[in-house]
C-alpha cells in the first residue's frame, strides 16, 4: 500500500533533481522575460534630465541666463517658464507651422522658427519675437493691433483661430522681407503664397489669409518695385 504522506516530498525531490523552478502559472524561470534594458542615450549624447544653459530676448525683454532641461522644447519654454501662450502647439512634428516665432538677426533680416521641434537651448543668445510682440501699447494702456493682426481681423481670415499665430508671425517675416526686397506687382501673388506655403489652416481655406496679406502688402510702402 502507497503511503500517501510522501508524495509532496517526492514531488519535492523531482523538483530538486531536475532544477526547474515553477510559479503558480506553471512557466518556469528559465523562460521568463529578461530585464527590460535601460533606454539607449539620446543622439545628441544628453542625458534628459543634464541641463543647458538658455539667455534669450523675447518681444524686447531679456530672460537669463537660466538653465533648462537639454531635451526642452521651445514652445514648452515659452508657455511653462516665460508664460507666452500665444504660440500654438499643433502638430507637434513640425509640419503645421502654428508654433512658428520669429527669430531677428543682427543684419535685420528675420525667420520663422519652429518652436514644437527645436530645443530651447537653440535660442540661446538670440532674439526672438512671438505673437504676443506685435501689438504695441499706447500711452492709455489699450493695445494698437500690428497692420497684419488688424487686416486678419477685418477680412475674419480665420475660424477657430488656432492656426492665426503662426501666420501672423510668417505674414510679418514676408513683408519684412519685401521692404527689405520688393517684387513686381505681377510676382505678388506668388510671393504670398510662397510666404504662406508652410502654414497650415483647417477652416478657411487660406483664400481670406491670402486677402489680408496683399492689402497689407499693397498699403505698405516699399513692398512694390512699381506702386506709384
Amino acid at each position: 500500500m502507497t503511503d500517501v504522506s510522501s508524495a509532496p516530498l517526492a514531488a519535492s525531490d523531482a523538483t530538486a533533481t531536475t532544477g526547474a523552478v515553477q510559479d503558480v502559472s506553471g512557466a518556469s524561470a528559465a523562460s521568463a522575460p529578461a530585464p527590460a534594458s535601460a533606454p539607449a542615450a539620446p543622439a545628441n549624447g544628453k542625458k534628459p534630465w543634464e541641463t543647458l544653459p538658455v539667455t534669450v530676448k523675447v518681444n524686447g525683454i531679456s530672460h537669463g541666463p537660466m538653465d533648462v532641461p537639454a531635451g526642452l522644447m521651445m514652445i514648452d519654454f515659452l508657455h511653462e517658464t516665460l508664460g507666452l501662450t500665444g504660440s500654438r502647439l499643433g502638430c507637434g512634428q513640425g509640419i503645421c507651422h502654428a508654433c512658428v516665432v520669429i527669430v531677428d538677426h543682427a543684419d535685420g533680416s528675420s525667420e520663422t522658427v519652429r518652436t514644437c521641434i527645436t530645443g530651447a537651448n537653440y535660442f540661446d543668445g538670440k532674439t526672438v519675437r512671438t505673437v504676443e510682440g506685435h501689438a504695441v501699447p499706447g500711452t492709455d494702456g489699450k493695445l494698437t493691433l500690428a497692420p497684419i493682426q488688424q487686416a486678419f481681423l477685418d477680412h475674419f481670415s480665420f475660424q477657430c483661430g488656432y492656426c492665426t499665430p503662426g501666420f501672423v508671425n510668417a505674414a510679418t517675416v514676408l513683408i519684412e522681407g519685401l521692404k527689405r526686397n520688393p517684387v513686381a506687382r505681377a510676382d505678388l501673388e506668388a510671393a504670398i503664397t510662397a510666404g504662406l506655403n508652410d502654414q497650415i489652416c483647417r477652416c478657411t481655406g487660406y483664400v481670406r489669409y491670402y486677402e489680408a496679406v496683399r492689402d497689407v502688402v499693397l498699403r505698405t510702402p516699399g513692398c512694390i518695385k512699381d506702386a506709384k
